[in-house]
């Protein structure tokens, strides 16, 4: 009887120490296991989209080259959004700090270009960051420019029609 008793004892022991154990290392999860991701990067709003037809493209450009025309060839990173009650929202993740400056176009057609009438004055949507505006022609890098140091930034952008 004392030999069952005794290993009765060494196993409540080794249960308590065993969940003992697991209640310290689960108490340490949340910080590693439970934590939420975080994802730094920029975000874009546009919530002013004449109406919910086609897409919104948001293009990110690092360099002059090609902005804001050429985004398809030149931008950076591209993003092709479906529009949900006349808003959109991109989200270019991972990107390193440094100077950036976006382009955002209402493709309506989904044609993948700014729409422009005979005149050549568009005929979708469009805008550009740092307020940037359009004028007899499309503003500069350097107008629609930005910095960013690697952090969350979050930016709204609206649209002309």
């Amino acid at each position: 009887m004392k030999i069952l008793m005794s290993k009765s004892k060494n196993r409540k022991s080794a249960l308590t120490s065993t969940a003992m154990l697991a209640v310290l290392a689960f108490t340490n999860l949340p910080a590693i296991v439970f934590a939420e991701p975080s994802y730094q990067g920029i975000y874009v709003n546009i919530p002013n989209i004449e109406n919910s037809t086609g897409t919104v493209a948001c293009a990110l450009f690092e360099s002059p080259e090609g902005f804001p025309a050429e985004f398809l060839h030149s931008a950076t990173h591209i993003m092709m959004m479906q529009i949900r009650d006349t808003k959109a929202r991109c989200s270019f993740l991972d990107i390193p700090p440094g100077t950036y400056a976006l382009a955002v176009i209402h493709d309506e057609n989904k044609d993948g270009k700014l729409n422009t009438n005979f005149l050549g004055v568009p005929t979708e949507g469009y805008g550009f960051s740092s307020g940037a505006e359009a004028g007899m022609s499309a503003p500069s890098f350097e107008a629609a420019s930005f910095s960013y140091d690697g952090q969350n930034l979050d930016l709204t952008i609206r649209l002309n029609y």
